[in-house]
């Protein structure tokens, strides 16, 4: 299956394909049956304990020719097992972070796709749907009605860690268990990706965007999301939370005229193109009747 993503400002499209094994694994129901065993917690924890011991070692140099990473962005660091190396840091200065207040940054490196919040919106990741309700619950979604939902997809070669994106203070982070499928886009032709895979979301009561919901969604041979905070105070760009081994995803939720996006990114989205952005770098800013309002309630 092919896909395609632009760079910021870029009319050029990237096209992208789906692994033939994934291709063949959801392809019809007899291989998608033979799939079953591979996307539970027992075998998602057998390949994360390989995945963090020295036997996977190995796979570091292969990883990183394949995707083309430059290590020289990256802490330099003796790594002891594959998921080390995954969830490397990277140097501050390779992802310097917008300090501008009425600024909205990227919470993580990834490819961007932007929708109206609705009461039937159906999230198009790559030519599937899902429906906004299995995300988070309809009393909540009620708040964001006629808002946006900001679609952040990793694929593994990304950056896997993820930044606050304003000023504020959260509340408890509330995980909702789940079966653990890729975030190819091929998985999503035959599976309720966001309604299956484990997840956790908080609200972020931020400066200047609002009641902010952020939800992390886990994946195939993952489901580990590591926030690094329950109820906590943060500073834009400080560091939210990583991924462990595997593609994920990560959605805002924006209430109603509380942020105008970029325009590369509106118009990529309205032609179903994700567009490629990074850890810290501005996506959009405050609408700023917004700004006012947040300012008089504190």
């Amino acid at each position: 299956m092919k896909y395609i993503s632009r760079q910021r400002n870029s009319d050029v499209d990237i096209v992208s394909k789906s692994p033939w094994t994934l291709d063949f694994l959801y392809s019809n129901v007899i291989t998608r049956i033979l799939l079953k065993p591979f996307i539970t917690k027992p075998f998602s924890n057998l390949v994360a304990l390989y995945m963090n011991s020295g036997l996977s070692k190995h796979r570091i140099k292969k990883f990183i020719d394949k995707n083309d990473i430059n290590i020289y962005e990256y802490d330099d660091k003796n790594y002891t097992s594959y998921n080390d190396f995954f969830t490397r840091k990277v140097i501050s200065t390779k992802r310097p972070i917008n300090a501008r207040s009425d600024i909205l940054i990227s919470p993580c490196d990834s490819k961007l796709l932007a929708y109206k919040i609705t009461d039937d919106l159906c999230l198009n990741i790559k030519n599937s749907y899902y429906s906004i309700n299995t995300i988070i619950d309809n009393d909540i979604i009620d708040e964001y009605r006629d808002g946006l939902a900001l679609v952040f997809r990793l694929s593994t070669d990304n950056y896997h860690r993820y930044c606050y994106i304003d000023n504020g203070s959260k509340g408890k982070n509330n995980h909702i268990n789940g079966v653990y499928h890729t975030v190819q886009p091929i998985s999503l032709k035959h599976y309720n990706f966001y309604k299956t895979n484990s997840r956790e979301w908080t609200i972020l009561n931020t400066s200047n965007f609002g009641k902010v919901i952020q939800i992390e969604i886990g994946a195939l041979c993952i489901g580990r999301i590591k926030n690094n905070h329950e109820t906590y105070i943060f500073k834009k760009g400080e560091e939210k939370g990583y991924f462990e081994f595997g593609g994920s995803t990560i959605v805002l939720l924006f209430k109603k005229n509380t942020i105008k996006l970029d325009d590369d990114i509106v118009n990529n989205s309205q032609e179903n193109i994700e567009t490629i952005v990074k850890y810290g770098q501005r996506i959009g800013k405050a609408k700023l009747l917004t700004r006012i309002i947040n300012k008089i309630i504190k």
